[in-house]
């Protein structure tokens, strides 16, 4: 966890946040207008703009960019509650920035990149969950001890974030991040099913500490049996 002042990690995660709506969703709605980037395409913006704002702004904030992320470190104890609201205050005003960006450049009518379940709510819910777990598991996993700040984890972290828009994208919009759906559900007014962004990630990030902690539990000691003389 960064020691710099918190006004310091707030700027951070308000611009890292603003930053994966612009890129992230902004490719959305430069594909809705020209059909140059396609599904795959729409994928890769989101994994390389993680990469990127993890390298950049990591040492200042963690760039957690996701209140889902910022309450599982603090449920793993690796992170202060007295955090945790300034944290996602800042997320939610970065990711209403970068929509508000978005909706600048798009066309009108268009959704600014928002999630919506393919069929029903409750499938998008379980998709959402099991999606953010692997990441937060993920992320755990990579950022333990001398790993935290490492390009590897980096890597990591972002291709999970690639892979799992690129398989599941089409099911509940891989969102992962209660803001990367709220913001452009607020920006643009269409708050349908919000709440399934929400449950999902928070459930998943949950889930994914739990396995955490399983994961790190040592095995028990045997004692030797002492030498025969």
């Amino acid at each position: 966890m960064s020691n710099l002042p918190l006004r310091q990690c707030l700027l951070a995660e308000t611009l890292g946040t603003a930053g994966l709506l612009l890129f992230g969703t902004g490719a959305v709605v430069v594909n809705e207008q020209t059909q140059a980037l396609g599904h795959g395409g729409i994928a890769a913006a989101f994994g390389l703009v993680v990469f990127l704002l993890i390298q950049s702004l990591g040492p200042v904030s963690g760039s957690h960019v996701n209140p889902a992320v910022t309450i599982g470190f603090w449920v793993a104890g690796r992170f202060p509650g007295r955090r945790v609201l300034p944290y996602v205050a800042a997320q939610l005003m970065g990711g209403v920035l970068g929509s508000g960006l978005v909706a600048l450049v798009a066309a009108p009518g268009s959704g600014l990149g928002a999630t919506r379940p393919a069929h029903t709510a409750l499938e998008a819910l379980g998709v959402e969950t099991v999606l953010t777990f692997w990441l937060m598991l993920v992320i755990l996993r990579v950022t333990a001890g001398s790993k935290e700040q490492g390009l590897l984890a980096g890597l990591a972290i972002s291709a999970t974030v690639g892979l799992e828009a690129l398989v599941a994208g089409p099911l509940s919009g891989a969102s992962m991040n209660p803001v990367r759906s709220l913001a452009p559900a607020l920006v643009g007014g269409h708050l349908e099913a919000a709440w399934v962004y929400i449950v999902g990630p928070v459930a998943g990030v949950l889930l994914a500490v739990l396995c955490d902690r399983v994961l790190r539990i040592q095995p028990p000691i045997t004692a030797t049996e002492p030498a025969s003389a």
